[in-house]
């Protein structure tokens, strides 16, 4: 009734102000009816209705999955490679993640895959990294499926039981050859060969800066059979690994879903969409965190968000840690110090600097005080150059 006669006292008025004036008039509603503390940040324009009723729907929530997309990372600067930037260099990205484009230009990719290792390590884990990390914990029945390979849950201390990296990571490498069983996990060495050390100065994913043809001599060599080494990512055209899906499969076959966070991803790509279907079907309510809106004219009724389930816009490094407040706690600055610290401590990765140009990675390495037991056989077998060979390695 208060409503209807400030309505009837404002015909005088623009409608936009009335608007407006609605618009606040519900916005105190809702927070009378959200408890105290329990609200979303003002910045983020978040419905106080859409965030109470997520944050309960949490709380209860017991089986949770998650499903983590690139979105998750642009708030770390590690490029997406989505939408209209979907390019490096004058190549688009889907293009240049396939084993027909390895075959064909094995140092353009290795370029690109150096590229995204050296982003990836100067990269750190984001407050949605840690809120998630930290919503692992106190939820035992959680599951994250990732499709990111830039190994920043991991670094925010993800629980590894609790997340299935269905991609791969940038820092596993193996051999090219298939009938070779050579694999380097967890290989941060950067540049992984002197070749690829990055020009100081230079942004290489700009096409207006020329890039060197490395001959495949100076790339990545397998140790076992002398063959390339690899990133080891699932391309297109490749299947995921069948450890991960029997994983993923073993967890949904448990029983039926809560809830299920679909972070930074459209998920429209198979089999990633087949996942939101189970979760579906299994149960659970959707939420989807992402800068762009759903598309609502797929076919797959599955894939459609319904009345029950919610759709919070914006970027995931600023949504999640404010939704998931009330469950794991405030992400602030001083935790993702302390988690920086701790890694540093921990030396959970072990990156080449730039001044270590000009040396071969053991020297580089030790000069920087990394172990040379840490090296790959790849780097730590390859002996001194001549100065010939230093320049042609460097160029």
């Amino acid at each position: 009734m208060a409503i209807q006669s400030q309505h009837r006292n404002s015909t005088s008025q623009e409608p936009s102000k009335i608007a407006s004036q609605l618009q606040k008039q519900y916005a105190k509603q809702q927070r009378r009816k959200a408890p105290q503390g329990a609200l979303p940040s003002p910045t983020l324009n978040i419905p106080p209705d859409d965030y109470t009723s997520f944050v309960s729907c949490l709380k209860t929530s017991t089986r949770i999955l998650a499903l983590f997309g690139a979105g998750l990372s642009a708030a770390s600067g590690v490029p997406t490679f989505q939408g209209a930037g979907g390019f490096w260099r004058n190549h688009e990205a889907t293009e240049l993640a396939k084993p027909e484009a390895f075959e064909k230009n094995p140092s353009l990719l290795w370029q690109f895959y150096n590229y995204r290792r050296h982003c990836a390590l100067k990269a750190k884990p984001n407050r949605a990294h840690v809120a998630l990390a930290k919503l692992a914990e106190k939820k035992p029945d959680f599951l994250a499926i990732s499709q990111n390979i830039d190994g920043l849950s991991g670094r925010a201390q993800h629980p590894p039981s609790s997340i299935v990296p269905i991609h791969g990571s940038l820092f596993d490498v193996k051999c090219s050859d298939p009938t070779c069983d050579y694999v380097s996990p967890d290989n941060f060495t950067d540049p992984i060969v002197p070749s690829l050390l990055l020009p100081e100065n230079t942004d290489i994913s700009d096409a207006r800066f020329p890039v060197a043809q490395i001959p495949a001599s100076s790339l990545p060599k397998c140790p076992q059979c002398a063959s390339l080494l690899r990133p080891a990512v699932v391309w297109f055209g490749e299947q995921t690994p069948p450890r991960a899906r029997e994983r993923i499969r073993s967890w949904l076959d448990q029983g039926p879903l809560d809830l299920m966070l679909v972070v930074g991803t459209s998920a429209i790509v198979w089999p990633v969409a087949l996942y939101i279907h189970s979760a579906r079907m299994a149960g659970a309510r959707i939420a989807v965190f992402n800068t762009d809106e759903p598309d609502l004219d797929v076919d797959d009724e599955s894939q459609k968000l319904r009345e029950q389930d919610w759709f919070f816009k914006g970027d995931a490094g600023a949504v999640i840690p404010d939704v998931l407040k009330e469950v794991v706690g405030l992400v602030g600055d001083e935790m993702l110090k302390m988690l920086a610290d701790r890694l540093q401590e921990d030396h959970a990765i072990y990156p080449v600097k730039q001044e270590a140009k000009g040396k071969l990675p053991v020297e580089a390495m030790s000069s920087l005080g990394v172990p040379v037991e840490r090296l790959p056989p790849s780097v730590s077998n390859l002996s001194s150059p001549s100065p010939t060979q230093q320049k042609s390695v460097l160029r």
